[in-house]
């Protein structure tokens, strides 16, 4: 085996990328940058009625956006299908595979009495010693076949150590000759994984728990072949709230990583999320730079415990895993404005407030705008959203606000606009001017400031809450501000 590590991530393209599928290749990449090894991806497309070529954009749409690249590939498993059969039809001139022809009947029959015994379930191995002319009279007769390996009948057992879970023992005698081949000569996933992981290399083999299962008798048949056997690592699987398993079938788009870039995530705060479910530090560490969790991945942090992905299906706002958001916010409110500044300008294109003067003229006030607003945002569309009324002015009123703030006192009516007609007096817009004409026009009236700058701020934003409200005043602008307190009788016509 070659001394360079060499790992794969090998999705079957049948439905969207998502997270389970995600984090896989995370871990993989992972491993094979903090290693200096390589990375391959590869399209397990052999399902040929499940894969789909928008599936297989969707596979490598996802990883791009996620910023996992890859070394070699894609490579498609539909193009090795020759290997795969050349492989089967080497095991079997070796003695080591044989054609069974059992039909469906008959192995349901055989599984009936097992049941009724309460014996093993296990193939019974009826064609395992077929004569060659007893073969060749099968075949003359047009019987179909399937392609069976022979696994040892000799009371030993299948030992190996995985990264993650240790010792692993399965006794020869607890695992049937297993199908490689079907009769329609199509290989096996166990056959084909196998045969594409001893062509590639694969020196690791990083994978979800699931498939621990057919590691056995995939180690049966790299013996066979006379291929050395790659590492194991097994991660625990994701579940949901309910420790049911995350899966595209159950929960829908809510577990695609397109569910997440359309809610507004940045690729590596879902990429630093997914690093953590089922992996951590000793000094459980959460914010991690793409160079420090590199650094600091090891196959030997994989916990061996499920990890939970609290997925949120009935909370609009918070609609996923508060980590998750959590993790996502810190990289919004932490991140230079200059990396930032592309992803704000992809939401506010998408709902067409983008203003190209943002890129030159006003470009200083938008990053100052976008650094004042940010501290309470955690996704991307908060800036079209929370966000909506510094960029444009039809920005939606939050009703609660509205009553609370607005409607509730009725002399906002005509204060509001006359609080307008002295900013619009204002030579100097700048905070400490605002906020004096505020304040002076709330001792003059006998009135909390309070009142007016709840009514302000949410006559100006639609909101409750928000940057502290004389920054925010500025950030708008005169202009608008004054247009919006000039409104503010309208409100209560609607």
């Amino acid at each position: 085996m070659s001394d360079k590590v060499v790992v794969r991530f090998a999705p079957s393209p049948t439905g969207y990328l998502h997270i389970g599928g995600a984090r896989t290749a995370i871990f993989n990449w992972l491993f094979a940058r903090k290693m200096g090894g390589k990375f391959i991806l590869r399209i397990e497309d052999t399902d040929i009625e499940r894969s789909t070529e928008e599936s297989i954009r969707g596979i490598i749409d996802g990883l791009t956006w996620l910023g996992i690249t890859w070394d070699e590939g894609p490579y498609f498993q539909s193009q090795f299908v020759k290997e795969h059969q050349e492989a089967a039809e080497i095991l079997l001139n070796k003695g080591l595979a044989y054609k069974c022809f059992c039909t469906k009947e008959e192995l349901e029959q055989k599984r009936k009495d097992a049941m009724k015994r309460k014996t093993s379930l296990l193939y019974d191995g009826a064609c395992r010693n077929l004569t060659p002319e007893q073969v060749a009279a099968k075949e003359a007769a047009g019987k179909p076949f399937v392609i069976r390996l022979k696994v040892p009948r000799d009371g030993g057992a299948v030992l190996f150590k995985d990264i993650v879970y240790g010792a692993i023992e399965k006794r020869h005698e607890d695992i049937e000759d297993f199908v490689i081949v079907r009769s329609n000569g199509q290989p096996l996933y166990v056959l084909s994984n196998t045969v594409d992981d001893i062509r590639d290399g694969i020196t690791h083999v990083i994978r979800g728990q699931d498939g621990l299962a057919n590691t056995p008798k995939q180690i049966l048949i790299y013996q066979a072949l006379g291929a050395d056997i790659p590492q194991f690592a097994h991660m625990p699987l994701t579940l949901d709230p309910k420790r049911a398993k995350i899966s595209k079938r159950k929960h829908g788009e809510i577990v695609s990583v397109q569910f997440y870039r359309e809610k507004g995530f940045l690729p590596w705060a879902l990429v630093n999320f997914l690093a953590l479910l089922g992996w951590s530090t000793p000094d459980s560490r959460q914010i991690f730079s793409k160079e420090e969790l590199i650094e600091t991945f090891s196959l030997e942090g994989i916990n061996r415990a499920n990890s939970i992905f609290d997925i949120r299906t009935n909370d609009p706002k918070f609609f996923t895993d508060p980590k998750a958001l959590s993790i996502n916010a810190h990289y919004i409110r932490n991140m230079p404005l200059e990396e930032l500044f592309p992803y704000v300008k992809e939401q506010l294109e998408k709902v067409g407030i983008w203003n190209p003067a943002y890129e030159s003229g006003k470009r200083e006030w938008f990053l100052e705008t976008v650094d004042l607003i940010r501290a309470r945002f955690h996704v991307l569309t908060d800036f079209v959203t929370l966000g909506r009324c510094y960029f444009a002015d039809d920005y939606e009123m939050e009703p609660k606000a509205l009553k609370k703030n607005i409607i509730k006192h009725p002399e906002l009516k005509s204060w509001l606009p006359m609080l307008a007609d002295r900013l619009e007096q204002l030579r100097e817009f700048t905070a400490e001017n605002v906020e004096k004409i505020i304040r002076d026009m709330a001792e003059e009236l006998h009135v909390k400031a309070g009142i007016l700058i709840n009514g302000i701020r949410t006559a100006v934003s639609g909101q409750a809450v928000g940057p502290g409200l004389f920054d925010m005043l500025i950030a708008i602008g005169k202009d608008r501000v004054v247009g919006r307190l000039r409104n503010v009788p309208k409100l209560f016509e609607e």
